[in-house]
């Protein structure tokens, strides 16, 4: 039987897990940190338990450019084209579905990429989903087979980026932005108005 973890210790790591986009490009990652990220996602659930993902891994400061250039890093950031090459991230996750094992991947990339992110988290590195990706160019550069289908890309490194959650104003606006000091902001939205009932 599960022992359990203390819940305030779970709910910081998960509140401490928002979205890294800029990040120390000084500070390499290993393979093998890496391997260990994708080896948490390996014990996740999957639909039918087929495991169909596949990854990609790269901390290649050559093949992390050619990466870089297929995301698009931040849409409400509108002046914002992507961190400056010292904020580039050190490491990348490529997620890939494999038509050979399944037709369908349900939501198990979405739980790989979440289970990915809180192991980087709870390293003390920060991370990235991506679903804006050029996937053409990405599958070009990696060399990937058309069994392969790219569903997201993780950035991952030391992170140098505040990120503060705040409660979603009264204009309802769910933008992230930033300050002046460069902390990023992102509203979330209440508990009461996200629980449709409770019996």
């Amino acid at each position: 039987m599960a022992q359990p973890i203390d819940p305030d210790t779970f709910k910081e790591l998960v509140k401490a897990n928002r979205s890294c986009r800029r990040f120390d490009n000084s500070v390499p990652l290993s393979t093998s940190t890496l391997e260990g990220l994708v080896d948490l996602a390996r014990h996740t659930a999957s639909a039918a338990n087929k495991q169909p993902l596949k990854y990609v891994l790269s901390t290649d400061p050559d093949k992390n450019d050619q990466i870089f250039s297929c995301l698009g890093w931040a849409a409400y950031l509108t002046k914002w084209k992507g961190p400056e090459k010292a904020e580039q991230p050190t490491g990348y996750i490529v997620i890939l579905g494999d038509t050979s094992v399944a037709d369908r991947f349900w939501c198990d990339h979405g739980i790989a990429a979440q289970t990915i992110l809180l192991g980087a988290r709870a390293q003390g590195l920060g991370g990235c989903m991506f679903g804006a990706i050029n996937i053409k160019k990405l599958k070009g550069f990696l060399n990937i087979g058309d069994h392969l289908e790219v569903k997201l890309v993780i950035a991952l490194g030391k992170p140098v980026e505040t990120v503060q959650i705040d409660d979603l104003g009264e204009d309802g606006d769910i933008r992230y932005w930033r300050d002046e000091a460069q902390v990023h902001h992102v509203p979330k939205r209440k508990l009461a108005d996200l629980i449709l009932g409770s019996w």
